[in-house]
């Protein structure tokens, strides 16, 4: 039986503390962005932070909008003085770094996208936290690949694993992480990667098992999702048109509000400051005319309200989308640093729930659409269509729900999503900044035998 050559028993080694650390670092992250919050919000010491529930008025009154812009000057520190790259999504970073800089990404980048994004996530602004933990991860995977001159093969794999168990162990989806790094990140798909990432992966996720449990991120009532027929299979089309669509403006306003940014005067600071100021104000907004702040950080208890049918008129969730676009826009646009798988949900989420509700007005009955499938559907299609990865979508979307049932429709509405998208934008939102700047992306994957 043959040995394990000394180099492969290093790279196994080094994968798994790959897998190790980058669990703990999702742990370290979520229980950083709960401080933040309540230190800025309330100004108090404590980590706890349900993101299922709305965030209770802060003790500031009027004086929250102040808060995000407190945050845009630190948050305008860091990056300008100590890692530009950590800017934005993140996720085009690691990209570039696979393709065009020999899978180098500098520890430090990790490490202020960490600090940035937690800021900027705790302080109110609307982004995810996808992106920090991969950056993070990714950092991770390529310092440690320097370090111990591995090939470059074996460090693409180490940054894939970073940012695959990084996603997992933050959302409890490791299907989901897997397939974001064969779809996104690894340019060779072999087992001699795949199985790596695969291990790592777990391993990040059970770390997040001994401190939250094996649970979804969206719990929801299996029962209340009436799945798809044939009665309703061209109403979904119709939605995955709209989502489509929905994700093309998604990518082109993102960058259309970054640009508006640019020409304003050459000073980083003004330009977060002034962009999270606007999202403080359409917090404080949302509170004082609606009751909660809705769009204000993850979003993720205005996905429950959708999901528990607390939120069903259709034109409030339409204009929660757009508002929740428009906030993620002036917080990424304007310089602030995090992930926008959160808004993709919420805006998908949003959309699908409201053309359900107005499907079920026109076509009552037995031809009407579900309200809960409606949302997912939209979610799995906005993040499938947007970030190019409809794999990790449909995939990760049954698994923050915790029913795999639902994935034939998923299937359908993201396909169609992705289609629509790509007609209208070729670049996803992780590669149209790329191209801009002149660095192609291959969108076909190489296959590799052991």
């Amino acid at each position: 039986m043959p040995m394990l050559h000394l180099n492969q028993i290093r790279f196994y080694s080094l994968m798994l503390v790959v897998g190790v650390v980058t669990g703990c670092g999702a742990i370290f992250f979520r229980e950083l962005i709960g401080l933040l919050h309540n230190l800025l919000f309330y100004g108090q010491l404590s980590s706890h932070y349900d993101v299922l529930q709305h965030a209770a008025p802060s003790r500031w009154g009027a004086g929250i909008v102040l808060v995000p812009v407190l945050a845009a000057v630190i948050v305008a520190f860091l990056i300008k003085n100590y890692a530009p790259e950590a800017r934005g999504t993140g996720v085009p970073a690691v990209i570039y770094a696979v393709y065009y800089e020999n899978e180098r990404i500098r520890p430090m980048a990790g490490i202020i996208k960490a600090l940035a994004s937690s800021l900027s996530i705790g302080s109110g602004g609307s982004i995810g936290r996808e992106g920090p933990i991969i950056q993070m991860g990714g950092a991770l995977g390529s310092a440690l690949g320097e370090a111990f001159k591995l090939a470059d093969w074996q460090r693409m794999t180490l940054i894939a694993c970073g940012a695959s168990g990084g996603i997992a162990a933050m959302f409890n989806t490791p299907m989901g992480g897997l397939l974001f790094a064969i779809e996104i990140l690894l340019p060779e798909i072999s087992a001699r990667t795949i199985i790596p990432v695969s291990i790592a992966t777990a391993v990040s996720t059970y770390m997040t098992y001994f401190l939250y449990g094996d649970v979804p991120l969206i719990p929801v009532d299996a029962s209340v999702i009436a799945h798809i027929s044939a009665y309703t299979a061209v109403s979904y089309s119709f939605l995955g048109m709209i989502v489509g669509l929905a994700a093309a403006f998604f990518i082109r306003g993102i960058y259309l509000i970054e640009e508006a940014f640019e020409k304003l005067p050459d000073n980083y600071y003004f330009r977060h400051m002034a962009g999270m100021f606007l999202v403080g104000l359409s917090m404080y907004f949302m509170l004082k005319v609606f009751g909660h702040y809705y769009i204000q950080g993850l979003g993720y208890a205005t996905i429950m309200d959708v999901m528990t049918s607390t939120l069903t008129d259709p034109y409030f969730l339409i204009f929660l989308a757009a508002l929740k676009l428009l906030s993620t826009g002036l917080t990424l646009g304007s310089g602030g640093s995090g992930g926008i798988f959160s808004p993709l949900l919420f805006i998908g989420a949003a959309l699908g729930g409201g053309f359900a509700e107005v499907y079920k007005l026109v076509f009552p009955g037995e031809m009407s659409m579900n309200l809960q499938l409606g949302a997912v559907a939209g979610m799995a299609g906005m993040v499938g269509a947007s970030t190019g990865a409809p794999l990790t979508a449909i995939i990760m979307t049954a698994e923050l729900t915790n029913d795999m049932r639902i994935v034939l429709p998923l299937m359908m509405m993201v396909a169609i999503a992705y289609g629509v998208r790509r007609t209208l934008i070729k670049e996803s939102i992780y590669t149209y900044r790329l191209t801009r700047k002149g660095s192609h992306v291959p969108d076909t994957w190489r296959s590799q035998p052991l």
